[in-house]
C-alpha cells in the first residue's frame, strides 16, 4: 500500500495535469484560428476545458478535506478566511475566498457565489454572464467561470500552497 500523498504533492500532480490540459487548449485554439472549425476540434477544446475545470474543483476539494482538521467543524473556507484575516494575511484571505467562490460556481452554477463574484470583479477570476441567449458554438463550450484564463490554475494552486503552509505552521 502506497503512502498517502501530501497536499504539496497533490498540488504538483494537479499542476502537471493542468499544464497538459492548457497545452491541449492552446494547441486546439491555434488549429482553430482563421479556419473552418471542425466538430473534432470543438470536442477536443470542450474536453480539455472540462478536464481543467474538474482539476480545479478536485484540488480545492482535496485541500479542504486534508486541512479540515485545523478547525473543529463548520464551513472550512469561512473559517480559513477568518483565521487569515486575524493573522494579517488579508491578501491571502481574499484570494482564498475568490477561488472558493469560483470553484463553488463551477460545482453549483448560478447562486450566491456567482452573484458575489459578479458584484465584486477580480483579476483572479473571469466570470461569464449566465443565459444571455446569444450563445454560439464557442460560447456553448464555456461555463460560468473561465478556467482557461491565463494564470487561473497557477494562481489557484499557489494560493492553496500558501494557505497550506500557513495552516501547517500555526
Amino acid at each position: 500500500m502506497a503512502a498517502t500523498q501530501s497536499v504539496p504533492e497533490l498540488v504538483a500532480a494537479a499542476q502537471a495535469n493542468a499544464k497538459m490540459q492548457e497545452g491541449r487548449i492552446a494547441e486546439t485554439l491555434v488549429l482553430m484560428g482563421g479556419q473552418h472549425v471542425s466538430e473534432a476540434q470543438i470536442e477536443d477544446l470542450s474536453a480539455a476545458t472540462v478536464a481543467l475545470e474538474l482539476a480545479a474543483v478536485d484540488i480545492l476539494s482535496v485541500f479542504e478535506a486534508r486541512m479540515q482538521h485545523h478547525f473543529k467543524r463548520g464551513p472550512f473556507s469561512r473559517k480559513l478566511k477568518a483565521v487569515l484575516v486575524l493573522a494579517g494575511k488579508t491578501d491571502l484571505a481574499n484570494r482564498i475566498h475568490q477561488y472558493y467562490l469560483a470553484i463553488n460556481v463551477l460545482k453549483h452554477g448560478t447562486g450566491a457565489s456567482y452573484r458575489e463574484l459578479l458584484k465584486s470583479p477580480s483579476h483572479l477570476v473571469a466570470v461569464k454572464p449566465a443565459g444571455d441567449g446569444t450563445a454560439d458554438e464557442a460560447d456553448a463550450l464555456t461555463s460560468l467561470i473561465d478556467v482557461t484564463l491565463p494564470g487561473f490554475f497557477d494562481g489557484l494552486t499557489e494560493t492553496i500552497l500558501e494557505a497550506y503552509h500557513f495552516l501547517e505552521k500555526r
